[in-house]
């Protein structure tokens, strides 16, 4: 695959987000791309457990992005075993000699924010900004989908040891894709896990080979139940389940830092109410917690849920909280850091390689990594520079395509040298 058709898909995948779980169509496409290629592939319940996700999206939401899956002209049964099943792809790709089993994981998925329209945003100048309303690649996730495909191309010729395992993983925003693919048994018999970001505020050419500071968090859904009263006639009446969630709101901003480790609390929404004039009777709260100490971020979401339990108890309503996702912390292994660097090395880029950079954010590849770690084996996090000329999770993010080969030579030379 050269680099105008790397590009290509990139700016394909970019035009066409889907959030999590919903990757119908970007699904469809890899296994399309995979088609041909000397690689055992899984999908459905051998490559992700849909049972027990929480907040799985509904068949209608689901059936919705079959629906551009189709316009498209993906396969009808490939659409409708992917809508059903569950998106997750699983390839792995057998060299020619013995060697270690790598796990490379390329998630999938886009955010749920409205892209940037200004001609001085590439995408939109150049006829590839997102065609679904509300929907962006805003993190880089097209690219790494790209990337891995590119890379299995390029290791057809099967001259390496080892095998290598394709993870394109759903939903790694707010964390739930990577859990439910180890649940089915994607990280088994991994020796050596690398998962892959492009951005990070790098310039292009720059290669972390691993990272520091990256965060354990927990998401959580608050659903807090009162009762409706007049809000003039009869006060006493009601239950407000809008002040109480305000008032959680407040107590989990106010809770003590940890001298031990960084830490990070966040309410994002608050939906509450139904008009001016009534107490409402309910609200719900998306919030997180986040630290870069797994048992630190454990005792924090603790004391999150007791806040929140508090403040229900306080105005006398019910309260039910759901953890949504989640990941956890994440010491990259020396050695293979090592082993990127030379790689790094080997493609030409050695002057701008670093051992490691600081991330500041989560990521569920962090359990796909423990998963490996805990059986014996090895794992990091490298960071391709992309320069992004604004922060990801941002309308105008968008990666400078000239990492994508970047990637693509640097994990070429990490497999092929063992």
């Amino acid at each position: 695959m050269n680099r105008d058709e790397l590009t290509a898909i990139r700016r394909d995948l970019h035009a066409h987000p889907e959030p999590a779980f919903c990757e119908i169509r970007t699904a469809a496409t890899v296994l399309d791309r995979l088609r041909g290629l000397p690689v055992r592939v899984r999908t459905g319940a051998e490559a992700m457990t849909v049972p027990g996700i929480p907040a799985y999206p509904s068949d209608a939401v689901r059936s919705g992005f079959a629906e551009h899956a189709l316009r498209d002209g993906h396969d009808p049964a490939t659409v409708a075993s992917l809508a059903a099943d569950g998106t997750a792809v699983v390839a792995d790709l057998e060299g020619s000699r013995p060697g270690p089993v790598w796990g490379l994981r390329f998630d999938m998925d886009a955010l749920p924010i409205g892209e940037a329209d200004d001609p001085a945003h590439p995408p939109a100048a150049h006829g590839f900004r997102s065609s679904y309303d509300g929907f962006m690649h805003a993190c880089g996730h097209d690219g790494h989908t790209a990337i891995g495909l590119a890379l299995a191309s390029r290791l057809a010729d099967r001259d390496f040891a080892g095998t290598v395992r394709f993870l394109f993983q759903p939903a790694e925003e707010g964390g739930r894709g990577a859990r439910a693919m180890i649940a089915a048994g994607a990280a088994d018999g991994v020796d050596k896990f690398v998962a892959v970001h492009l951005g990070l505020d790098q310039p292009v050419g720059t290669v972390g080979a691993g990272i520091e500071g990256i965060l354990a968090t927990t998401k959580m859904r608050a659903y807090f139940t009162g009762r409706a009263a007049h809000a003039a006639a009869a006060p006493q009446e009601g239950r407000n389940a809008l002040l109480a969630a305000a008032t959680a709101t407040l107590g989990v901003h106010a809770l003590p830092r940890y001298s031990t480790a960084d830490t990070r609390v966040n309410v994002g929404t608050l939906h509450a109410g139904d008009n001016f004039n009534i107490i409402a009777a309910h609200a719900e709260l998306a919030l997180e917690a986040r630290s870069t100490d797994g048992a630190v971020n454990e005792d924090l979401t603790g004391r999150v849920k007791q806040v929140i339990k508090g403040a229900a108890a306080m105005h006398g309503v019910e309260v039910r909280i759901e953890e949504t996702g989640g990941s956890t912390s994440m010491v990259c292994d020396a050695e293979l850091v090592r082993d990127v660097v030379a790689a790094c090395h080997a493609a030409g880029y050695g002057s701008q390689t670093l051992e490691t950079v600081h991330m500041g954010g989560s990521d569920d590849a962090s359990l796909f990594a423990a998963a490996v770690q805990q059986s014996g084996g090895l794992a990091t996090y490298a960071v391709v520079g992309g320069s992004n000329a604004a922060p990801h999770h941002n309308p105008y993010f968008d990666i400078d395509e000239g990492a994508l080969p970047v990637a693509v030579d640097m994990l070429d030379k990490l497999i092929r040298n063992g």
